[in-house]
């Protein structure tokens, strides 16, 4: 009987520990495609604009770091790192409770930068990520996205608040581009039907033509040969005394 009570007290135990904070590992940190993502662009901003960016995202309850990177690289963060003495890094708490709990889930979002940059350049910057759409309840539904996402957004921030210059735009190219091939006229782009139609009038006139011209030497050979046939008739005195009578303008008196 002990042994049984003991099994059920370790359960509820177990079930109790479990059921009374279910957010940290819940908690999804950016994907590795996020963190690649993210690298590169604040490298170019960090170039430009010499000063460091990153990204924290912690577990409220646990105080664990879930995702730190900058445009060091990921894994490097840019607080008290001698390679960044400026530095801006959006710092996200994330906590999910219990179902079983009252409370709901929530997420506090922070802007840290070095010691020379003012309160209220770092309030700026905060206010500013929901104006951006990076809210808490974005963190709260994607933490991971929602923190890479917040820190490609900071060189911005940064720059409205007049921590640092804009960043610089990529210089137009200035060799000439090659000229594009010639696109043709542009009379019969949208006329090609009237063109065939035309052209097929054309080739039936042509034909009718032809068959005109083919008629008429036939005509014309057939009549010949009716002539022909006629004046071997009249050079025979037979047959032209036959013809003769047979002539009606012919009659006895005027014999």
């Amino acid at each position: 009987m002990w042994v049984i009570v003991g099994v059920a007290f370790l359960c509820c135990v177990g079930i109790g520990v479990v059921n009374s904070r279910d957010g940290g590992d819940d908690v999804l940190p950016p994907t590795s495609q996020e963190r690649g993502d993210t690298v590169p662009i604040l490298q170019r901003a960090s170039a430009s604009q010499g000063i460091c960016y990153g990204w924290v995202l912690q577990d409220y309850y646990g105080y664990t770091e879930l995702s730190v990177g900058s445009n060091l690289g990921d894994g490097v963060a840019v607080e008290e790192n001698p390679a960044c003495p400026r530095w801006a890094q959006v710092v996200a708490r994330v906590a999910y409770t219990s179902e079983s709990s009252e409370s709901n889930d929530f997420a506090r979002i922070t802007v840290e930068t070095s010691d020379d940059v003012s309160a209220t350049a770092r309030l700026r910057m905060q206010s500013g990520l929901e104006r951006l759409g990076l809210t808490e309840d974005a963190f709260v539904d994607e933490p991971g996205w929602a923190v890479t996402r917040a820190a490609v957004s900071l060189p911005l921030l940064a720059a409205e608040a007049g921590v640092v210059e804009p960043a610089a735009t990529p210089a137009a190219a200035t060799a000439d581009a090659p000229p594009l091939p010639d696109a043709g006229s542009d009379l019969w782009r949208d006329r090609w039907g009237y063109l065939l139609a035309a052209v097929g009038l054309l080739l039936f006139t042509a034909l009718l033509f032809a068959v005109g011209f083919w008629q008429r030497g036939r005509q014309r050979r057939e009549e010949a040969e009716r002539q022909a046939q006629a004046a071997a008739r009249m050079q025979n005195p037979r047959v032209a005394r036959q013809a003769a009578a047979r002539d009606p303008r012919r009659t006895p008196e005027g014999r």
